[in-house]
């Protein structure tokens, strides 16, 4: 009589889980599209680079770049390329698949080291254009990260990292697990976190100057929502953009722009000199 093959035992579901992203970060790839965002990406070096698809005029604008990093590209005729992103991408002759860029922890990257990083923080913000447009703002003014949840936020994408306009490939964008648990991480390195609200009584103008001189870090929600209850409670102090009209509310986008010149101009060494005038 035969008997039933022996069951294999069955693995702990935090082994399975660790192989299961295991695979998926080996097989998770992006197009970056756009000279650009392209150009920043080859002349990256912790970015892993797989296959580059250009016309030939692109390749001849991006000549110097692709030499020096050593890929060989895939030359297409412009009237038949048809590359593996959205038809409606504006991408210029050039698309590059790429790994996405691993930053390491939010205790390595923002830990101060005798001076007063400045970090953001995105509470559920998904749009790519808008994180793109707060990465260009946060590379502007020195930003040391720009961290979000990893579930509920924008994702690294070609769309991201064009408007973005290069800041990707040197701005860190961190997603992690817990925003939650990164706040507290800041808070326990000295960090003062200031939570953008519109109802808030403190003028981010105002407050501002009388912080004490160490690293701060901004908070900033979706559109409509704004900021969960936790994130608000976990911030030291709400803040808000003055207006004019009493209805008038501002894109997150430049309301991160704003925040962040309000807390770095009572430090002016803090901007680089020229940034703001780079053009994308």
């Amino acid at each position: 009589m035969s008997h039933p093959p022996a069951k294999r035992p069955k693995k702990p579901a935090h082994v399975i889980e660790k192989e299961r992203a295991k695979r998926a970060g080996a097989a998770e790839t992006l197009f970056l599209f756009g000279l650009h965002a392209v150009r920043d990406a080859l002349a990256n070096p912790a970015r892993e680079k797989l296959r580059l698809m250009v016309t030939p005029n692109a390749a001849q604008k991006l000549a110097a770049e692709i030499a020096a990093c050593g890929i060989a590209p895939e030359l297409h005729d412009p009237r038949k390329f048809n590359p593996p992103i959205d038809r409606d991408s504006v991408h210029q002759g050039a698309v590059l698949e790429v790994k996405p860029l691993d930053w390491g922890s939010v205790s390595e990257i923002c830990a101060p080291r005798n001076d007063a990083p400045l970090v953001l923080l995105l509470d559920r913000v998904t749009d790519p254009h808008n994180v793109g447009a707060i990465l260009r703002s946060a590379e502007v003014f020195g930003a040391r990260a720009v961290i979000a949840p990893h579930r509920h936020s924008a994702p690294e994408t070609g769309a991201l990292a064009k408007t973005a306009s290069g800041a990707l490939e040197r701005q860190p964008y961190m997603r992690v697990p817990n925003l939650a648990g990164a706040m507290n991480g800041l808070r326990d390195m000295g960090y003062t976190i200031l939570g953008l609200d519109g109802a808030a009584e403190a003028d981010i103008g105002a407050l501002a100057p009388t912080l004490p001189q160490g690293p701060i870090a901004l908070a900033l929600g979706a559109e409509g929502p704004g900021l969960r209850q936790l994130t608000r409670d976990l911030c030291h102090h709400l803040v808000r953009i003055p207006a004019a009209a009493a209805f008038a509310s501002l894109n997150v986008s430049n309301a991160a722009a704003v925040s962040l010149y309000a807390v770095t101009a009572r430090q002016p060494d803090h901007i680089r000199v020229g940034a703001a005038g780079d053009g994308g």
